[in-house]
């Protein structure tokens, strides 16, 4: 059976979208292996075309599209400080966008030493947690702590600003807006030399999760992805949640403008969305993946948060990947702390340097909880072997 009809890269006709009251009900996670004419992929080598598909589901009916790449960003240094002896601190006035029109600040704190250094990138610095803890924590560890502001890229509200005024039809919601700041902010680093292009995370808390988990999933130049209590819209579960959790209805109730206006679609309706959050952390495999929770943050849906990670986690062991997708729960509630950054950092030291910690990235706060999808990944082809990647860039 076709669920749905998908934009290939490279097709000359628009898709054949059905609206949300056509698509086919499935009432637990979708199969994140399905093709579009009811067939599974079977092979690891057609993962890559089997990404782009969900991923254009997912922004097709979720997030709407990312803002176009536009001209290429530059920086200028604004202020300066030491941090010690640990490194210094750069605030830098970024162009995005048409003719560099959209301006963003940028908060680069790089390490002391030889460079090129890892990359904590963070689109949260609008909120002014990142303080000195923050910053002498990760320049300890060797790391560059890189923060922008994403409000500015585009406003946590309905007002057409950033983005919106360089792109007048621009039809994306935030969250699509916010992940693009993170491709574009990235764009800048990597022309510096102090940044080591390969050893870059992404990650950010809340609303700021659910963009940096949208940013990794579409930008393959993200080597680790890291939302922090992210819930709904982001790492949460949207079929699968308790009485006092986030729901999808809720969401787009009083965030509309976080997503495309066809989401609303769904509401009352979730069980005809043809993915779940499962299949947008299966978009950034097989490439390193942590979700950082909190058992008190009940309406981040923790316990659904878990239920999709073992679901996503299915691909990524089919992949031949399983050690890349990890998850870490916490006692406390709903925050980005040095308890979530010091995860962060050991997670990345793992997968970025092959180093030993003694965290666990796999031990689940909810043994008990169902298995809420009724597939399993396809038998391995003999033939199909290594773990595949496709082109570079955003999608």
């Amino acid at each position: 059976m076709v669920l749905f009809a998908f934009m290939m890269a490279g097709a000359g006709a628009p898709p054949a979208w059905p609206p949300p009251d056509r698509l086919p009900i499935v009432a637990e996670l979708p199969d994140p292996f399905l093709k579009p004419d009811g067939t599974r992929i079977r092979a690891r080598r057609e993962w890559p075309a089997q990404r782009r598909r969900l991923l254009e589901t997912i922004l097709h009916y979720q997030y709407g599209p990312l803002p176009p790449k536009g001209a290429k960003v530059t920086g200028r240094v604004t202020d300066h400080r030491e941090v010690g002896d640990l490194g210094s601190v750069r605030d830098i006035e970024l162009s995005m966008g048409p003719r560099g029109v959209v301006k963003v600040r940028l908060m680069l704190a790089v390490p002391a030493g030889k460079g090129p250094f890892p990359v904590i990138l963070d689109g949260d610095l609008g909120w002014d947690r990142l303080n000195d803890a923050f910053i002498r924590a990760v320049l300890g560890r060797g790391y560059i702590l890189a923060a922008f502001n994403r409000e500015q890229v585009g406003p946590d509200s309905a007002e057409r600003k950033g983005v919106y005024e360089a792109w007048p039809n621009y039809d994306g919601g935030r969250l699509a807006a916010w992940a693009w700041g993170f491709h574009r902010t990235l764009d800048y680093l990597l022309t510096l030399p102090e940044v080591d292009g390969k050893r870059i995370a992404a990650t950010g808390h809340s609303r700021g999760g659910k963009c940096a988990l949208l940013a990794g999933a579409t930008d393959e130049r993200i080597a680790v992805t890291a939302p922090n209590n992210s819930g709904c819209g982001g790492a949460g579960n949207y079929r699968f949640h308790d009485d006092k959790c986030e729901t999808l209805e809720a969401i787009v109730r009083r965030f509309p403008y976080w997503f495309h206006a066809r989401f609303a679609g769904f509401m009352n309706n979730v069980q005809r969305l043809p993915f779940d959050q499962h299949t947008l952390k299966a978009c950034v495999a097989p490439r390193a993946l942590l979700t950082t929770e909190a058992l008190g943050d009940l309406w981040a849906n923790p316990r659904g948060t878990q239920q999709t990670h073992q679901a996503a986690r299915e691909v990524y062991a089919w992949l031949g990947a399983p050690d890349r997708i990890g998850i870490h729960f916490r006692q406390g509630g709903h925050e980005h702390g040095l308890q979530d950054f010091e995860t962060l950092l050991e997670f990345c030291d793992v997968q970025l340097f092959g180093r030993t910690v003694s965290r666990r990235f796999d031990a689940l706060a909810f043994p008990d909880a169902e298995r809420v999808w009724n597939w399993s990944a396809p038998a391995r082809s003999p033939r199909s072997s290594g773990v595949p990647t496709a082109s570079s860039g955003d999608l």
